[in-house]
């Protein structure tokens, strides 16, 4: 690439880093990183293409600049933690609320596979769910508790089970976007195929109106972690896929920063789907007033957090841009 090109292509965003630098007060280290590791990208190539070029000084004057910035010794922030988790991860999700959508149609449209399948297929079920989890649930439907398998073995022991299972899944989603979202997208359709599966097949045992209720008591935020971390790992792996205008290894930080920050934010969920899976979910029977608090009081908090919480913040403009 000829010099002046260069330049002209990237003389836009070196001189929004100057602002940047100009009002480091109102910059974040996260944002300072992320600008130093950009101009750091277009020195090496400076270096590398003009090595006694006016714009490798400039860039490397640039670049020294930022770097005094970033390691100035500072106090740290104080109520960082709080920060955390009332601005850096919403502002995350908001950032990623494209993400988010597809990881949320690839579920419905792959639950709707999964009804339509079952409702015209006897062999579905078995094909998704297993023989062996079909036998047991026909079992407990004719023993009158079709939900019987959230009763068995010691509540303790069954919420670090889960939870971890739970935790791994949802990491699962999210990791294997760093080799590819299509990865991501087909555990999410996987978990979505099963879920219509499920449902659909209580519904054809005539079970549904007792069976959902009882699953939503944790599946309402357990499926919507799951989502949500499907929507991380897609995240991370657009960002490998399609760079932009910046470097390939450049954009994957980026996208991995943001995607680590919503995967750690879903973890204190997970751990209140697993507790009320193992501790509440086996009373099968409780009255349905407590069932539809427990399932709207689940979504309440999760549309507030991950929804809400993130559009009221963009409206006020108190975003913590990463």
């Amino acid at each position: 690439m000829r010099e002046a090109a260069f330049v002209k292509r990237n003389q836009a965003r070196w001189q929004e880093f100057e602002r940047t630098l100009s009002a480091q007060a109102a910059s974040t280290p996260d944002k300072l990183a992320e600008v130093f590791i950009q101009i750091t990208d277009d020195l090496s190539f400076a270096r590398t293409q003009y090595p006694d070029s006016r714009v490798t000084t400039y860039l490397n004057n640039l670049a020294s600049k930022i770097h005094l910035e970033i390691y100035k010794n500072k106090k740290e922030d104080r109520s960082r933690f709080r920060t955390f988790w009332t601005h850096e991860i919403p502002s995350a999700v908001y950032a990623s609320r494209k993400q988010m959508l597809y990881a949320l149609l690839i579920f419905l449209i792959a639950g709707a596979v999964g009804v339509v399948s079952t409702l015209y297929d006897d062999t579905f079920t078995r094909l998704i769910l297993g023989d062996y989890y079909v036998n047991m649930t026909l079992e407990n439907i004719h023993n009158g508790n079709p939900t019987a398998v959230y009763e068995g073995g010691n509540e303790s022991d069954m919420f670090f089970r889960i939870t971890l299972n739970n935790i791994m899944v949802a990491l699962r989603a999210f990791a294997v976007g760093a080799v590819s979202s299509i990865f991501t997208g087909l555990l999410l359709f996987y978990n979505g195929l099963m879920v219509g599966t499920f449902l659909t097949f209580f519904y054809t045992e005539q079970q549904l109106a007792q069976g959902a209720p009882v699953v939503m008591l944790h599946g309402t935020i357990e499926l919507t972690s799951i989502v949500i971390a499907g929507g991380a790992g897609l995240v991370m792996g657009n960002s490998l896929l399609f760079p932009g205008t910046y470097s390939r290894m450049a954009s994957f930080k980026r996208g991995a920063l943001r995607g680590v920050k919503i995967a750690v934010g879903l973890v204190p969920f997970f751990i209140v789907a697993g507790f009320i899976e193992s501790f509440v979910t086996r009373y099968a029977f409780m009255h349905w007033g407590l069932k539809v608090l427990i399932i709207g009081l689940s979504a309440f908090i999760m549309l507030f957090y991950f929804v809400y919480h993130p559009y009221r913040l963009a409206k006020h403009g108190k975003l913590h841009v990463d």
